[in-house]
This record gives structure tokens, sequence and C-alpha cells, in this order.
């Protein structure tokens, strides 16, 4: 089961996507977790996921330009929240380099997958990790106005949007910009775009759960939408970011990828 959940309003603007699932599996499930637009917080309370072999049951990831390779054996689950990297920063105080357990970022936290463990039912779980993420964006602080923008700025344009220009919008110059985004971001400004448009053309190769799913695109078509020079170009970005071809990609997805039918909304 994954059920996707709405973000509400408050909400808005640090978490992308609100997932609630609950998956079980005889045999070791393992799925390549290329680099992703966003921090990913997951409160786990089945059992642990292993994550390039360390077991973590509730944790948050940082922005990254680096493949992970996750695996569970039994049942998990949990909550998973998508947050933006500026969402990150304000919830959590910091950028972060990697996985996290929550506990070492904060006891309360630490202490939020047994709550939800004991709560009856999804709905009521979802309402709870809710909760305390608006409760702790009430006393959090923000990114610098002028990374926030330089964030919107990328993300709007699939990171194909021109640093120099984004410092010029922001009113920093390149270099000042590079300094106080990769500090609080986790990447810098150029990396940061290189993520975003790998992903985009990762998720139109394997759209997400939820996702209408439509026929198989060419892959020369997504280099061309996602502002790579050609399909070797894409195929060098895979390599290096992803550790595989596009087709291989597809293909390793295709034997692990969450079935449309398990998946509900609201």
């Amino acid at each position: 089961m994954f059920r996707l959940a709405p973000v509400p309003s408050a909400l808005r603007g640090v978490v992308r996507r609100l997932v609630a699932y609950d998956e079980s599996a005889d045999a070791p499930v393992r799925r390549r977790q290329a680099p992703a637009a966003t921090c990913t917080l997951v409160v786990g309370f089945g059992d642990p996921l292993r994550v390039d072999g360390n077991a973590l049951g509730a944790f948050v990831g940082g922005l990254t330009d680096a493949t992970a390779l996750t695996e569970f054996h039994g049942r998990q689950r949990g909550i998973q929240a998508d947050l933006t990297p500026v969402g990150a920063l304000r919830l959590f105080g910091t950028s972060l380099p990697g996985a996290v357990p929550l506990d070492a970022l904060d006891p309360d936290w630490g202490r939020l997958p047994a709550r939800l463990a004991a709560l009856p039912d999804w709905s009521v779980r979802l309402d709870a990790v809710v909760d305390a993420l608006v409760r702790r964006l009430d006393r959090a602080r923000g990114a610098d106005p002028e990374v926030w923008r330089a964030w919107s700025l990328l993300e709007r344009s699939a990171g194909r949007a021109p640093v120099g220009g984004i410092a010029a919008d922001v009113g920093w110059s390149r270099r000042h910009l590079t300094r106080r985004f990769t500090a609080q971001v986790g990447l810098s400004p150029t990396t940061a775009g290189r993520v975003l448009r790998f992903r985009r053309a990762a998720d139109l190769l394997v759209p997400p759960p939820g996702s209408i799913r439509p026929s198989p695109p060419r892959i020369a078509d997504i280099a061309a939408a996602c502002g790579f020079a050609d399909h070797a170009h894409l195929d060098r970005e895979f390599a290096a970011l992803a550790g595989c071809s596009p087709r291989a990609y597809v293909a390793e997805w295709a034997g692990v990828a969450v079935d449309p039918a398990e998946v509900v909304r609201g």
C-alpha cells in the first residue's frame, strides 16, 4: 500500500510529497535510489531499511549527487515526506550531508516512530506527522530569502536556469551566491541544477508512484526535453549520477517498481 496524501497549505514550499507506505517482501528488495531534487524524511516503524549497507528506521537524507542502494526484507511501514532543500534547512536548521537518524537531530523526533506505531490507522498517523512538521516550522529559521529565490528559479527551470542569471536576479555576485547556496542547500547551484536536470529525465523514464505512466518515451526525446545535448550526453549523466545507463535504469525499476494498483490517494 502506498497512500499519497495531500500536502496541507501550511507546508507548501516545504513538503513536495507526503506518502504512507506498507509493503512486505519475502525476498530482499533492492532499489537504486538515484539523486533526487528533494531531501527525504522517512519515519519508519517496520523492519529497518538498509541504505548503502546501514540499517536505518527513521532518518532524513539530504540533497546529494550520489546514488544510494536501498534494501529491505520483511515488512516496511512508515511515512515519507519529500522536502525541498530550503524546507529541510528550515525544519532542521542545517544542510544534511547524507542520511542522518532522526534521534540524532532531535530526541523528540526520535520518538515519533514509536508514536506512529501505536496509532490506530494511517489517517491519524499522517495527521501526526503533519502536526509535527507544522509545529517545528513555527519555531524554525529559514534560508536567506536570496537562497530561497535562487532555489525556486532553479527548480522551476528544472535546472536549466544559468547560475549567472540567477545571481543577477537575486542581487548577489555569482561567488557569494555559490557560497551561501552551498552552505544552506548542501550542493552548489551548478551541481543542484545538474541534479534537477537528471531527476526530470529519470522521472520521465520511470514515473514516481501515483503518476500517469505513458507509453515508453524515446530516450533521445527525453534528452532534448531536459536540456541535454543529445542521447550520448544523457547516457554520460546517467553513468555519472546513477551508475548505469538510462536503459539499465528502466530495466532495474521494472522489476521493483511499485504496482500502480497499490497506490491510493487521500
